[in-house]
């Protein structure tokens, strides 16, 4: 069942987030691997106003508890849903990072998805790409998009059997991205 999240989930949505991040996640506190920012994101998925806010999430889950989640946003939100983290980074890590964007306005951006891996193979994330793919559609929106980093080709495979194509290819906080988009007609 997917649902949307709660503050309650905030735990089990930044364990997603640090699955779908993989070592980017480590670069916004400074460390050396991924669990670090556990912390972090555990904090920024409890409060609302923020692009990992539980806010901006949707869960899958059945009766042996949460399998996966999906997280996307107005893309011209971006830098007012992004300032709160990268404010607090600066002051709790003493980390300072030029990023660049994502996204854009016109687009509705999916920033993170990620299944555990016991809950693979089942179509789950097949599953959370519709809903979100809906849930942005009515929202009047005529494309979604997200980046896919190019040493993850199984995920930019999972993109393109939905209908997704590639725009173009971004630089983001140091990695190679195909940037990916579905257009709702």
């Amino acid at each position: 069942m997917i649902r949307p999240a709660l503050p309650a989930d905030a735990p089990v949505i930044a364990q997603l987030i640090i699955l779908a991040m993989g070592d980017l996640a480590a670069k916004f506190v400074n460390g050396h691997n991924a669990e670090q920012a556990l912390p972090l994101f555990e904090r920024f998925a409890a409060l609302t106003g923020n692009q990992y806010s539980f806010e901006n999430t949707l869960i899958w889950e059945d009766e042996t508890g949460v399998a996966g989640m999906i997280s996307g946003y107005n893309g011209e939100d971006l830098n007012k849903l992004r300032r709160p983290f990268l404010e607090y980074i600066v002051i709790k890590y003493g980390v300072v990072h030029q990023i660049e964007d994502e996204t854009q306005t016109g687009e509705y951006y999916i920033d993170c998805l990620a299944v555990f891996p016991g809950y693979r193979g089942k179509g789950i994330a097949k599953k959370l790409i519709k809903a979100l793919c809906d849930k942005a559609a009515s929202a009047n929106f005529n494309n979604v998009g997200l980046l896919v980093v190019k040493s993850n080709p199984n995920a930019k495979k999972l993109y393109i059997e939905l209908g997704f194509s590639t725009v173009d290819e971004r630089t983001f906080v140091g990695d190679v991205y195909d940037h990916l988009q579905y257009q709702m007609l």
